[in-house]
């Protein structure tokens, strides 16, 4: 079962994007940062640094750091966010 829901695409996340290498992705809401890391270094193929997580109106969004080989912007444009 995957844990990550979908990705986010709001100007806080692409501002995100250009400046700290990073994506935000809606997520379960029980879900751990250990599964979130697992979960997105396996669909995605990249390395994570670091995540963040927020719960906000009820719902979960991960902030997702990218390892400096692996630039977030490619992962948004492959995942069509771009």
């Amino acid at each position: 079962m995957s844990v990550t829901l979908y990705p986010l695409s709001t100007e806080k996340s692409l501002r995100q994007m250009e400046t700290e290498n990073k994506l935000c992705f809606r997520v379960e809401k029980g879900a751990t940062k250990a599964e979130i890391k697992a979960d997105i270094e396996k669909q995605l193929k990249a390395k994570v640094v670091s995540i963040n997580t927020v719960i906000t109106r009820g719902e979960k969004h991960a902030y997702v750091c990218f390892a400096q080989e692996t630039p977030a912007i490619d992962i948004a444009t492959n995942l069509g966010l771009m």
